[in-house]
């Protein structure tokens, strides 16, 4: 019988939807939780201040809620950023969590503390202060730090009147009214921004990006994309990490059918888009590249691209001159607004070098078990790390499974050379075997929300049978069932 854990005081950094799951997960089992959100208000991607007009959901609502809190029947099924917002509030007020957290507050620093744990520094309003905790829990995901980047002429382009912004200080559409727009990237901020921008009444709207990327409809020949992407059964067809030689086989056996499902998947895309009218038809195989970079289509963005109102461009920005913006493909565009759609800084940048050496490796691949925790980084785990489609489940998941390997409590907890020898096979697979694994620094669970799951669960003890083989094969992931496997652990209180 394992032994009662000791209970702990857990830093939990960062109010977004990781941290909120992750504060939730530790108090829960009774931890003295101390959370640390550096600015004034929960939400983190969606705090109010940092969202873009007309933002929404990539997952429907019910991919994108907590095991215990679903959104509200009367939230559409692409919530926009404020419903977020009001939800990620709601389920705080339902587990009392904001009496956990300290807002305003930046952690500087953080050292290994002698005898275990960390010591963080921290600035609130000015003052510094040093604070020890057992366990630090870092949730500032991968959309905490800006990407800021420049070209050219750019100080020149902004005395003359122009305006340069990051995507996430895009929050007043009526700059736009007017001016010639250029949006670089094609995400799917990228996208938001650029129809936005029409819509807003921009003179001129070009969307400049380096290569052509599948793009998913929010319906795919009519049918929501989460019963085509989302399956178990289509999961099955992408190449997963650890097959066991009789997986491999049949996986060879089945290779003529998975080819021709996925060509039948592209081809329906290109029609249903018009990909090939755009020239954006990509060239790499889609069962190659779905991962967390792969962008729905915002509603209005080819309506726009169909009547000339957004004019594609592949390539990047060269330099800002006396006529506008040049641009790799030679040509000179007018532009009074560039906005960058570039993304953020993937990292901590509180952890110091020395630490970010044990967990990033050279060509930035994530050294990270299960994406929680690091076996040369004790008494410290990431919430929020596994990006997937599945957001919001994928943090509380993480969360449940990482308060129990700190307190020792998993069914099967691992040892330092355990931990090593999967994420040597893990970053093996991503970098040798699927190479799209390797998108945000190795710290994405998609397309393989299943497996990930399964993973975690096995190792909580989770003992709640299956939904069935139509429900389980056949249907996307359903927060009330892993809510339930959730439950099916072996419970425990710290001491």
């Amino acid at each position: 019988m394992m032994a009662t854990p000791k209970r702990k005081k857990v830093a939990v950094i960062g109010g977004g939807i990781s941290g909120l799951a992750a504060a939730k997960a530790f108090d829960q089992q009774g931890h003295r939780v101390c959370g640390f959100e550096r600015s004034a208000d929960f939400g983190g991607v969606w705090e109010l201040s940092r969202s873009y007009p007309d933002v929404q959901t990539q997952s429907p609502k019910d991919l994108y809620c907590y095991t215990d809190h679903p959104m509200p029947d009367d939230y559409p099924e692409w919530p926009k950023g404020p419903q977020v917002h009001a939800y990620l509030h709601s389920y705080a007020a339902k587990h009392d969590l904001a009496r956990l957290f300290k807002l305003n507050t930046t952690v500087k620093t953080m050292q290994q503390a002698k005898g275990g744990g960390w010591t963080l520094t921290l600035n609130q309003g000015g003052a510094d202060w040093d604070e020890h905790f057992d366990f630090v829990t870092v949730c500032t995901g991968q959309f905490s730090e800006k990407n800021i980047i420049s070209h050219p002429g750019q100080e020149a382009f902004i005395a003359r009147g122009g305006q340069v912004m990051h995507s996430s200080e895009y929050t007043d559409p009526s700059i736009c009214k007017g001016k010639d727009v250029v949006v670089l990237g094609g995400s799917k901020s990228a996208t938001d921004i650029a129809v936005n921008a029409v819509n807003s009444g921009a003179r001129s709207v070009r969307m400049v990006y380096k290569k052509n990327v599948w793009r998913l409809p929010y319906f795919v020949g009519g049918i929501n994309f989460k019963r085509l992407l989302y399956m178990r059964a289509q999961e099955l067809q992408f190449n997963t990490w650890g097959k066991t030689p009789v997986q491999r086989a049949v996986a060879a056996v089945m290779k003529p059918l998975v080819w021709a499902n996925f060509r039948g998947l592209e081809t329906l895309i290109k029609l249903q888009l018009g990909l090939k009218k755009h020239n954006m038809v990509p060239t790499t195989p889609i069962e190659k590249e779905v991962s967390c970079s792969v962008p729905l289509v915002t509603p209005g963005l080819f309506e726009h691209l169909n009547a000339g109102k957004i004019k594609p461009v592949i390539g990047t920005f060269e330099k800002y001159t006396d006529d506008g913006l040049k641009l790799s493909t030679g040509e000179t565009v007018p532009c009074d607004l560039a906005i960058l759609a570039v993304g953020w800084k993937l990292g901590v940048p509180y952890l110091p070098q020395t630490y970010q050496d044990k967990l990033i490796e050279e060509d930035g691949q994530y050294r990270v078990y299960r994406l929680a925790v690091n076996p040369d980084l004790p008494d410290l785990g990431f919430v929020g790390f596994n990006s997937s489609f599945c957001t919001v489940l994928s943090a509380e998941m993480v969360a449940n499974w990482l308060v129990r390997f700190a307190d020792g409590q998993l069914a099967d907890q691992p040892d330092a050379a355990q931990m090593n020898a999967n994420i040597d096979m893990m970053l093996n697979w991503k970098r040798n075997e699927r190479p799209a694994a390797q998108i945000y620094g190795g710290l994405c669970s998609a397309p393989f929300h299943f497996k990930h799951f399964d993973e975690l669960l096995a190792d909580m003890g989770a003992t709640k049978h299956k939904r069935g083989p139509v429900g389980e094969y056949f249907s996307y992931p359903d927060y009330r069932a892993y809510g339930e496997y959730l439950a099916s652990t072996p419970h425990y209180r710290v001491g």
